[in-house]
């Protein structure tokens, strides 16, 4: 008769059904085991093979994806010449802070031989992120995608899209990324820019030796598609298009937004942002392109869609059947041009960009901690 009334409490009733909610959530998250094996791996790009550090011999690395409320275990092993560590770019690291990463930060770096085994439970969030070496400058060509799917049961607040694809954009060195920085960093001067810029670790069309290693994503007419897009770049904001169509943001770094309509992406290094692309131009050239931000002549308000000086040639007419997209992308030699200075700015430009001379105010801030 105790348990009865003991349960029928009403304090004690929310209680009991909070400890099943509690219960049920836990059984539908799931533990996913992953091995990271950093290794250096013979990869040819630009008509030259390089002895280029990668996970599992993947270039770019292999695309990890969960669900909201899972929990991620990987082991990495590391038989590479360097110390190494792996970061959760954008991973909220509640209560699993040495789990984040960054090198002499939450943790010592893993030794060349040794291992290191992180742990994390992903809680609130949905969308898409990545991970990359956080050590010197391993991160050029150590990183992935980390795409998390809505809980069990739960949907998208936005229509279902018929694929996802991942579309990593990063760079590439025709040499050694830790000897370009250390290389830097003896001198004082900037680090060397990179020699191709990339889709999913492919230099594409218009680069010497690539025509044949463009990306190529399956899709049909008339269809609607869900791009991840990752800008995995070391220094570089980067714009992201597609000839022809719109794009439809729905995400930015794991987190949903209010769907609006663009043209164009830029993304700053780092950031995430998932789209909704229509394929509904029949017969367009549907050319996927990405861009640096030294390229462009003036401030990025409004870009041009297409590039016209610097659009690639006709890759794909799409018709009523079923064909790939093909991926592409601009000439390096053609992104180098810098921004113009103020001074060759219009009057109204320039008013704009003047920068105060005056001291009017003098702050001091203090920060400390036992």
């Amino acid at each position: 008769m105790e348990a009865f009334n003991s349960i029928a409490n009403p304090s004690s009733s929310f209680f009991f059904i909070c400890i099943l909610l509690l219960l049920a959530n836990a059984a539908s998250a799931k533990t996913h085991h992953h091995d990271f094996v950093i290794q250096a791996t013979p990869v040819k790009r630009l008509c030259k093979t390089h002895n280029t550090i990668t996970v599992n011999g993947q270039f770019p690395g292999p695309t990890l994806e969960v669900n909201n409320g899972d929990t991620l275990v990987v082991k990495v092993v590391n038989r590479a010449r360097y110390n190494v560590t792996i970061h959760w770019h954008g991973v909220r690291q509640m209560r699993t802070g040495w789990a984040d990463g960054p090198e002499f930060i939450t943790q010592c770096p893993i030794r060349p031989g040794k291992s290191y085994t992180y742990r994390f439970t992903i809680q609130g969030q949905e969308g898409t992120l990545w991970w990359h070496a956080h050590s010197s400058w391993l991160r050029a060509t150590v990183y992935g995608a980390l795409i998390i799917h809505p809980k069990e049961g739960d949907s998208y607040p936005f229509p279902k899209p018929k694929r996802e694809t991942p579309i990593l954009l990063g760079e590439w060195w025709d040499a050694n990324p830790v000897d370009v920085i250390r290389r830097a960093t003896r001198t004082g001067a900037a680090p060397n820019v990179s020699d191709a810029y990339t889709i999913n670790g492919q230099p594409g069309d218009l680069y010497k030796c690539s025509s044949q290693d463009t990306t190529i994503v399956p899709v049909d007419s008339g269809e609607t598609n869900l791009l991840r897009v990752i800008n995995a770049a070391l220094n570089q904001q980067l714009f992201f298009s597609v000839a022809n169509h719109k794009l439809t943001i729905v995400g930015a770094d794991a987190s949903y937004v209010k769907p609006f309509t663009t043209s164009v992406l830029m993304l700053g290094p780092g950031q995430t942002t998932d789209v909704l692309i229509t394929t509904d131009q029949p017969r367009a050239n549907i050319t996927w392109q990405h861009v640096p931000m030294r390229a462009l002549k003036e401030p990025p308000l409004i870009i041009p869609q297409p590039l016209p000086s610097l659009s690639t040639r006709q890759l794909l007419v799409l018709p009523t059947v079923p064909r790939p997209i093909q991926f592409s992308h601009l000439y390096r030699h053609m992104m180098t041009r810098p921004l113009r200075q103020p001074s060759q700015l219009n009057s109204e430009a320039q008013e704009r960009s003047k920068c105060p001379r005056k001291l009017m105010k003098i702050y001091s801030s203090q920060l400390g901690w036992d």
